[in-house]
């Protein structure tokens, strides 16, 4: 298929068990970033009219620091021993604290999960949750004796710079999903998920970093046609095929489906997202993209959270989480709700 690729798979399900959060306490007016001032007024008024008023912020804690707490939350509400996992999966922050060093088994030491089988993904930008989910999947199924898979992201900008022109701006956050075999207790169950990408678009977004100090880290989009036309023309085609895919490989119509969930780029992005589908997305994302800017990989299983808090959505309900990067890349996830115990992120 040449620089492209896509993935498909609709068994078996994997339950969710807990989703462990870290919210920062504070935020940050968008309007009030620093890095506005030094922007052309096109470029400043483009920011402002993302849709995100205001960014989650946690200016004392890295990328690790908000993985270990997130995973620490999910441990905790679901009851469950480090030292019981099975294995252990980290998606890559966008930038590591240190070349070379293993910020996964760092996560395994702090945690104390030395028995989990652990490892990193990574390379798809927001996209980068769906092999963690594959590759958790396909260990659970392939070792019955293997106990409960955790999936953790720390999320923070790569520099000092928030705002992405013309993207989205970044906040802060860690997420966590506890994985096992389904069951009929289990408060959410991933029942399918596919995958695509196009290679073409690899260098789309980049940051120069070398020899560089932080302050002057800055990532840049090296075609912005590219990125506002023709990306969008692809994304249109793409997600239109997968979520019809996905849809139909699970003998469903789109009236079966009670809500959609998206990530948190911008209000742009989200209308984008329902015109193409001709869909209407759950309050919940709109409310956290305003509130707490876009958090990578997190977004679609934040939104996923306050949605069940909110109870936007109910048992027995389904539901297609839809995440896009600019890498390319595009991914749908059809999840089942299950019993929701009242004490909230999932568990």
């Amino acid at each position: 298929m040449g620089a492209e690729g896509t993935f498909r798979t609709s068994t078996p399900a994997v339950a969710i068990d807990a989703v462990g959060l870290h919210l920062p306490d504070r935020t940050r007016s968008v309007a009030e970033l620093p890095e506005l001032a030094g922007l052309a007024e096109p470029d400043r008024l483009t920011c402002l009219r993302l849709g995100i008023d205001t960014v989650a912020v946690e200016d004392g804690l890295t990328a690790a620091d908000l993985a270990e707490r997130a995973a620490s939350a999910a441990l905790e509400s679901a009851g469950v021993p480090a030292a019981a996992l099975g294995a252990l999966i980290l998606v890559e922050p966008r930038a590591p604290e240190t070349l070379i060093s293993s910020e996964a088994t760092r996560l395994q030491h702090t945690l104390g999960a030395e028995s989990a089988l652990t490892f990193s993904v990574g390379g798809l930008g927001c996209v980068s949750s769906t092999p963690a989910l594959l590759a958790a999947r396909g260990l659970l199924a392939a070792d019955p004796g293997l106990g409960p898979v955790l999936v953790v992201h720390g999320s923070k900008p790569a520099g000092e710079h928030r705002y992405r022109h013309p993207v989205t701006v970044n906040g802060d956050s860690g997420l966590a999903l506890l994985l096992g075999r389904p069951h009929a207790a289990a408060p959410v169950r991933i029942l399918d998920l596919a995958q695509h990408t196009n290679g073409r678009y690899w260098n789309l977004f980049g940051l120069e970093y070398r020899d560089r100090p932080t302050a002057q880290w800055r990532e840049e989009c090296t075609d912005l046609p590219a990125y506002s036309f023709r990306l969008a023309m692809e994304s249109r085609q793409r997600l239109a095929e997968l979520v019809a895919g996905l849809l139909t490989r699970n003998g469903l119509t789109p009236s079966d489906i009670a809500g959609y969930v998206s990530q948190n780029l911008s209000a742009g992005g989200m209308a984008f997202t329902e015109e193409i589908l001709d869909i209407t997305l759950l309050p919940s994302c709109r409310e956290n993209l305003r509130g707490l800017g876009h958090l990578g990989p997190n977004d679609t299983f934040l939104n996923l959270s306050t949605a069940l808090d909110r109870k936007e959505l109910a048992e027995g309900d389904l539901a297609v989480l839809i995440n896009v990067s600019p890498v390319a890349a595009w991914s749908v996830l059809l999840v089942e709700i299950g019993p929701q115990s009242g004490r909230g992120s999932f568990a």
